[in-house]
């Protein structure tokens, strides 16, 4: 038996190297890049993929070639004990004269009958964009109970057998299925030739603890059961799988599976449930009238699923949840290429293991979870919704640039208040800033500026800004449970409020608050489309679908979502309001300035919360590097009730350390191309000036143009020097707007 357990586990090892993804540690991880096809029994050296855009650079994995022994193990039948012993079982029937089964002597008997099994395929992989797996699948172990043709097979016989069988199995691990005198009896009845398990899923090394103290009669089975490696890592983007329902206990049912099969419940698992799941193959099982089997054939091989490849970087997924882990209670964290759309990063605090959902959860597991204040179930990076607080500024400052109602270098005065009707709104200060720029309001996040700007560009402009970057509608990524948004308009406010849009209101959504809600991932989609230029890349989570063969059968290539139609300069004040923001001496986001690159941001403070006003958020949301912008993101910190938060005391300190411990995987892709060095060939010394007289400006990674074709980004600028800044304070207003870096006392009021 033991033997057999370790032939199953060896072979299982070899299929781990075949498998993509499935590389434990020590062996090479399965790289996808776009557009290769990798085809099993290949042998790709190990190498580079130098032309791939995927960071940090994949690699391709060494492939072995598929051999008989492989094929076996992912039928999961051969290997089993249960059909070992149907093997010995066969060799003391084998009809006479040498013939075999397959020759039609056994079929041929006019008293045998023949009952047809499904071998399930093996589930597909979830892999992250170098093929690390999300989601797998490893070998589980079950006790069962094997019985044989008795002679003397009544009632009582049958059920002391089994019974004596489980009280001894009680003795060795409490991992006992119950099973009534009736179960075991019907089992006997109708499916005596099928193990009957009796014990829970165990792993190999429980499974050999257990092996030698097993009694005749008991059997270990190996199944597949679905594996998350990461446990809780993207739990709310990769989902879980469950049952697809008992097996039956009656009679044995034409084309019924061998074991429980799974399905997708949440996430991916569910939504790429026909890609993910694999091609059965067909089991027949011959017996004469008495239910002695005679023979068992298995007619072909089960193929495993397809393998989904994410967009998402498994590294630096969990680098991001070990950040939030450190920074805050509950929050969340995006990234996203904006070049290509693609989702980076998306992680939510708190999570939750799914593994614990495999096999199945518990009713008192699933309601602990269902129930917890912190609804760890709830991926909050994109199905929460929060004012965007200070980080919606830049669109208004956009709108009014756009539509010129100021200019890069007009002023505006900025006192400490300003009445709208009967309500007064304050700076978050509470002091008046003098006549400023819109370049200094960005940086120091003054609110009476963007009142003013506000009601004189209008909520229209503004908010169809806000709309063509995605606000207030679905990414279009394959994720359940997306939220919307809200982006109110005059019919929304009719319905809602009972009046259109006021000055009042106008105001108050011009510093990101009032009706106006954004998801995390909602934000920095934003972000990318100011880092872009104004162009909106359409967002990607799933790169690739592989089939069993590991031929691409889909994949995305970048595509333009929208464009903003606004003037190149005014999105480029933007950008440099939102530089200064963190490179300045008075800006609100120095904390999270980088060491290696220019870092642009916004910071936001709001009040929010469900059950008390006394509960605020925080936001930093922003791309990088300033020239040639690679990436965006979002952070958003939930804070406590009662709790001093601000964007630029918890959110941006996050950001910080997410990108500077990756500065290695990324500093070449966001630095500019290197220069050749011109040799003067009559001394063959390198010129003072090393670039080529009328040489073209070199090109950098490419960006995408209003009309979807690709340009060259400008050079990379020399990043400013980190200063320190003073911070500001803040004052609660209507819809209670916070200062980004307030002064709060104990007791949570403003002073």
């Amino acid at each position: 038996m033991m033997m057999i357990v370790r032939k199953f586990q060896s072979v299982i090892g070899a299929m781990m190297h075949a498998v993509p993804g499935a590389a434990s540690s020590g062996v090479p991880a399965l790289v996808i890049p776009p557009g290769r096809v990798v085809r099993p029994g290949w042998d790709w050296a190990l190498r580079p993929c130098g032309n791939c855009s995927m960071l940090p650079h994949p690699t391709m994995l060494k492939f072995r070639p598929f051999h008989g022994l492989l094929a076996a193990a992912l039928t999961g039948g051969p290997l089993l004990p249960a059909q070992d012993l149907a093997s010995k079982e066969l060799a003391g029937i084998a009809p006479p004269g040498g013939k075999s089964a397959s020759e039609g002597s056994i079929q041929s008997r006019r008293d045998a009958r023949t009952i047809t099994l499904k071998i399930p395929g093996p589930r597909g992989q979830i892999v992250d964009r170098e093929g690390n797996p999300f989601a797998q699948n490893e070998v589980a172990y079950q006790v069962a109970l094997q019985y044989k043709q008795f002679e003397v097979a009544d009632q009582d016989f049958v059920v002391n057998w089994g019974r004596q069988r489980l009280d001894a199995l009680q003795g060795i691990t409490k991992n006992v299925i119950a099973k009534t005198d009736a179960e075991l009896y019907d089992h006997y009845r109708h499916r005596r030739w099928l193990p009957l398990l009796v014990s829970g899923q165990m792993n190999a090394k429980e499974a050999k603890e257990i092996e030698p103290k097993l009694t005749a009669g008991m059997t270990l089975q190996a199944v597949y059961r679905r594996h998350y490696p990461g446990g809780d890592s993207a739990a709310h983007i990769i989902g879980y799988t469950g049952s697809v329902g008992k097996l039956p206990t009656g009679p044995i049912n034409f084309n019924e599976p061998m074991w429980e099969e799974s399905e997708g419940r949440d996430g991916l698992e569910k939504l790429f449930e026909k890609e993910l799941t694999g091609e059965p193959a067909m089991k027949k099982l011959l017996f004469d009238e008495s239910g002695a089997k005679l023979q068992e054939e298995q007619i072909g091989r089960p193929k495993p699923g397809g393998t989904v490849v994410t967009t998402l970087n498994l590294k630096w997924q969990r680098l991001a949840e070990e950040v939030l882990r450190k920074g805050c209670r509950r929050g969340a964290l995006v990234v996203l290429d904006v070049v290509t759309g693609e989702v980076l990063v998306m992680a939510s605090r708190p999570s939750f293991d799914l593994n614990a959902f495999i096999p199945g959860i518990s009713d008192t597991d699933y309601d602990a979870l269902k129930n917890d204040p912190a609804a760890p179930l709830y991926g909050r990076a994109f199905k929460a919704l929060y004012p965007p607080a200070s980080t919606f500024k830049p669109l208004v400052a956009l709108a009014a640039l756009n539509d010129g109602v100021v200019t890069e270098h007009s002023t505006i005065y900025c006192p400490a208040s300003i009445t709208f009707g009967n309500h007064t709104m304050w700076n978050h200060n509470r002091k008046a800033e003098g006549s400023i720029n819109v370049k200094r309001a960005i940086a120091r996040s003054t609110n009476p500026w963007f009142y003013q700007v506000g009601v004189d560009v209008g909520p229209t402009s503004f908010l169809d800004i806000a709309r063509r970057l995605g606000m207030g509608s679905k990414t279009g990524l394959p994720l359940i449970g997306e939220a919307e948004g809200t982006v109110p308009n005059d019919q929304y406010m009719m319905r809602v409020h009972k009046r259109r849009i006021l000055d009042g209101d106008t105001a108050n959504m011009s510093i990101g608050q009032g009706d106006l809600l954004a998801s995390p991932l909602q934000v920095a989609q934003a972000m990318a489309g100011i880092a872009n230029g104004g162009v909106l890349p359409k967002l990607q989570l799933v790169s690739q679908v592989q089939d069993t063969r590991g031929k691409v059968v889909r994949a995305t290539l970048p595509e333009r979502r929208n464009w903003l139609g606004t003037k190149p300069e005014a999105v480029e004040i933007v950008r440099e309001g939102m530089r200064d923001v963190v490179n300045s001496g008075y800006g609100t986001g120095r904390s999270a300035g980088l060491s290696y690159t220019t870092l642009c941001g916004k910071t936001g403070t709001a009040q929010w919360g469900l059950t008390s006003k006394n509960q605020r958020l925080a936001w930093f949301a922003g791309f990088l590097p300033f020239d040639n912008p690679r990436y965006a993101f979002a952070v958003l910190y939930e804070g406590r009730p009662n709790e001093v938060v601000s964007g630029g005391r918890m959110a941006a300190p996050m950001v910080r350390n997410f990108f500077e411990p990756i500065k290695d995987d990324i500093k070449d892709i966001i630095a500019p191309p290197k220069k050749a060095l011109v040799v003067v060939e009559e001394t063959g010394e390198i010129a003072e000036d090393p670039e080529a007289p009328d040489a073209p400006e070199p090109a950098e990674a490419p960006l995408i143009n209003p009309d979807g074709t690709l340009m060259e980004a400008p050079r990379r600028a020399v990043p400013v020097e980190e200063e320190m800044e003073e911070a500001p304070e803040d004052m609660p207003i209507r819809a209670l707007p916070v200062g980004e870096d307030e002064d709060v006392n104990d007791a949570g009021v403003i002073d």
